[in-house]
């Protein structure tokens, strides 16, 4: 400290620092203010006067070239430098920031320096050893955080009295500790030293220009280096090692205590943010207060909590602070008195409060008047035009449509992913729907989406307009075609009409060139979602039907030879496939129906259905005639036994799918699909393949075993016949696959097979008696009036009364 100049060493982020702070410039009044962060940020910092700056907010950095290459430096209310900035503004001071400039830090050479020490781009690295951690363990404590607790965050201000006219005396006991650890070179960088010859700069341009009474506010562990001016030419020599500086924009940004939580800005994550903003902003003992929004939040959770829960809490918390030895409860003690009077002892409930009140959800507001791209302000119109806000808490928004402003809502959360912006993630609604016309998102908004918008700015200036540079960039650049594919379907959903015609032209050209069966298998199905989709959002969607149908043919084609060969993995994913194209062939159109019995014919010899297979039926668009190529792709994939080998045919876990497929279908009946399973469970085939068969068969429901007792009958007696060495290997296999089945119907199956014998129709009902008409008349009008029915008179009574 010098007679012009105040040290104000603080904690990042500490409400003690803070209100220390708050304290020591109003008693010290200086003429000017000097706060450690980013010059580029003076222009701008005039913008916390009034309300329109709503922290937590930060400072956002990027490198005009490259707006990947960002910094940030939050500020909580409860940041000491928040609270000088507030505090110079108000007063209409000058503000200064006197770290070194950001532009030296966004540059490659910069990162490539800076590897290891700072945890993203040019963002300022600590010291290599905590100083707190130093300081605690030398006054005997084993937790860094309950030390600063007892020391400076119990501390009230002013504390020191008349000792202390002005304020400044815990900041002489700070930069004392300091210097000590100092003096022993611990903690020291090369980071640190260029970034305190740049302070000392901009102190020694403050007294030039005529700042009598200048504060500082900074990281105490730099006070030690700012007390002491070396000579200017040291500090330039310093400072000329130095690497490019890259031309930068910063701005105000909002923030959340969750992302506080973690470690950004200086490496000073605070654990407990929304425990802190409660500590700064609560005159008196905080924990009363703080316990009973705990108990609020708990009731609201349906928690049975009343107010003698909370004064019992209180007393614990005390109770406890006075055994530990503490001077106050602190944030252990409360939480250990959450834990056990509140929550009864229930880790689950704790996490609740943990999550809410200790972190929080609090997020910034920034106004109008700062800085942005104009993709920025593009989209804080939209957003209050469709009337959607911003929140850091997850949200779930249903929307529908066929309304106008749910339709628009879903256009711009499509483009905004597509941007790599993922405000909204698509989730499943609680409300059942099958239709198109229903979606539900999960809304939760994220500070770094300032980064990816300003780096999306160079595709265009507007929402739309970049989605759609985004979109054709991206299918120029694709290289596989089921990216493609995905890529027209979030056009439609973004209602991307500008880059629809660009994408489908490589799409055209990509389908043309792939023969990749696996590849068209995993592109087709988000082209049918496509077309369905049309049906909503009024799409013009006739490419797409013809590309769709095309990628249909070529599957139906190329499939069963393709599934020849496969391993258990190989296997695994074509079968995903396969039910996705016959999911995606049946929305394509209306299948024909043939009759079950129609004739097989043998395979031809390109592994296609041979001249025997059922003929196709012409439609009026022709998805009839897919229907049935697809059909007999699968008759021909269920005839590829592996006669010679394992490497000669499919698996059997695609073999029987496709009977599944088929009979599902209705072009198999029952009769013979069990002649098909006693094929597969013959003693000629290999007990795995049969084991795979069962499990392709019965994946998606085992109730058509209950329907056919046959069906059971052969599985029975299979898996009874099979040898003991054998079942060890069949075993997980079917585990896998009983265990897939319903609940239900597992119970029943076991019911059966308990019951036996299987295969047999159930014995006839002996009758236990003769039928007493006349009392059983006489119940009619009772079980009549239950049921809501009209009695039914009885004949002999209608007899009488005639």
């Amino acid at each position: 400290m010098t007679a012009d100049v105040a040290l104000l060493g603080i904690r990042h982020h500490g409400p003690g620092s803070a209100r220390a702070v708050a304290a020591a410039l109003e008693r010290w009044r200086p003429d000017a203010v000097l706060i450690e962060g980013p010059p580029e940020a003076d222009g701008i910092v005039h913008l916390a006067a009034g309300n329109g700056l709503v922290p937590p907010v930060a400072l956002l950095a990027h490198a005009v070239d490259d707006p990947a290459r960002a910094a940030f430096w939050p500020y909580a209310e409860f940041s000491p430098e928040w609270v000088a900035i507030r505090y110079g503004v108000e007063r209409e001071l000058p503000v200064r920031f006197i770290d070194l400039p950001a532009g030296y830090g966004l540059g490659p050479a910069a990162e490539a320096a800076e590897a290891g020490e700072a945890g993203e781009p040019g963002e300022p690295a600590g010291p290599v050893a905590d100083p707190l951690a130093l300081l605690a363990e030398a006054a005997g404590y084993d937790d860094p955080e309950r030390w600063w607790e007892d020391v400076v965050e119990h501390r009230a201000p002013g504390a020191g009295g008349a000792d202390d006219p002005d304020g400044l005396a815990p900041f002489a006991a700070v930069a004392e500790a300091m210097a000590a650890l100092r003096a022993e070179g611990l903690g020291e960088s090369r980071r640190d030293e260029l970034r305190e010859a740049y302070m000392r700069q901009q102190i020694r341009a403050a007294r030039r220009a005529g700042h009598r009474r200048i504060a500082v506010v900074c990281g105490a562990f730099h006070v030690p280096a700012l007390a002491v001016l070396p000579t200017v030419a040291h500090d330039r020599a310093l400072l000329a090692a130095l690497p490019r500086k890259v031309r930068t924009d910063i701005t105000w940004v909002p923030w959340t205590h969750r992302r506080l939580s973690q470690a950004t800005g200086y490496g000073a994550g605070v654990q407990s943010p929304g425990w802190y903003h409660h500590l700064f902003g609560t005159e008196g003992d905080p924990v009363p207060r703080w316990l009973a929004r705990a108990a609020e939040l708990l009731r609201a959770e349906d928690h049975p909590v009343s107010s003698a829960h909370v004064i019992e809490a209180v007393r614990l918390a005390r109770t406890l602070a006075v055994l530990r030895g503490r001077p106050l409860a602190g944030l252990t003690e409360t939480l250990d008195a959450v834990r056990a009077v509140l929550c009864e002892g229930s880790d689950v409930a704790l996490e609740l409060v943990r999550d809410r009140l200790v972190v929080g959800d609090a997020l910034g507001e920034v106004p109008d008047a700062a800085p942005a791209v104009p993709l920025q302000r593009d989209l804080t119109r939209w957003q209050r035009t469709l009337r959607l806000k911003p929140e850091a808490a997850p949200k779930d928004l249903d929307l529908d449509l066929r309304k106008d402003t749910d339709a628009a809502r879903s256009r711009l959360l499509h483009r905004l992913r597509l941007l790599g912006v993922d405000w909204g993630v698509p989730a499943r609604s609680a409300v059942n729907s099958t239709g198109t016309f229903r979606e539900s998102w999960r809304l939760c908004w994220q500070p770094e989406f300032a980064v990816r918008i300003a780096e999306a700015a160079q595709w265009g200036t507007t929402v739309e307009e970049a989605a759609t540079g985004k979109a054709v960039g991206t299918a120029r650049a694709a290289a596989e075609l089921a990216e493609l594919t995905g890529l027209v379907e979030t056009c439609l959903l973004a209602g991307l009409a500008g880059a629809l015609p660009a994408v489908m032209r490589v799409l055209a050209d990509c389908a043309a060139l792939d023969t990749d069966v696996a590849h068209l298998a995993g592109a087709l199905p988000a082209l049918v979602r496509a077309l369905r989709y049309g049906d909503v959002r009024g799409t013009d969607h006739g490419a797409l039907g013809e590309v769709a149908t095309g990628l249909a043919d070529r599957i139906c084609v190329g499939l069963p030879p393709a599934c020849v060969g496969l391993d258990a993995e190989g296997a695994a994913a074509m079968r995903g496939r396969l039910d996705e194209v016959h999911g995606a062939i049946g929305l394509l159109g209306p299948a024909a129906r043939p009759e079950p019995d129609a004739p097989e014919g043998p395979d031809a010899p390109d592994g296609s259905a041979g001249p025997d297979a059922p003929a196709a039926s012409p439609g009026p668009d022709g998805s009839e005639a897919l229907a049935d190529r697809w059909a007999a792709a699968l008759r021909s994939l269920a005839r590829r036994e592996p006669a010679g080998g394992p490497a000669t045919g499919a698996p059997g876990l695609l073999r029987g799918r496709a009977v599944r497929l088929l009979l599902d279908d209705g072009r198999l009946d029952s009769e013979e699909a069990a002649g098909r399973l006693r094929l597969v469970l013959s003693t000629a085939n290999a007990p795995a393949d049969a084991a795979g068969w069962i499990e392709g068969f019965l994946t998606g429901g085992g109730a058509l075993l209950l329907h056919d007792p046959r069906l059971l009958a052969l599985l029975d007696e299979w898996l009874t016949g099979v040898p003991g060495e054998v079942f060890t290997d069949v075993l997980p296999l079917l585990r896998r696959t009983f265990a897939g089945l319903e609940a239900g119907v597992r119970s029943t199956i076991g019911g059966r097979v308990a019951a036996g014998p299987l295969g047999e129709a159930p014995a006839a009902l002996t009758p236990g008696g003769t039928l007493d008409r006349a009392r059983a008349d006489a119940a009619v009008p009772v079980v009549a009036l239950l049921l809501g029915a009209r009695p039914r008179i009885p004949r002999q009574a209608a007899g009488r009364n005639t």
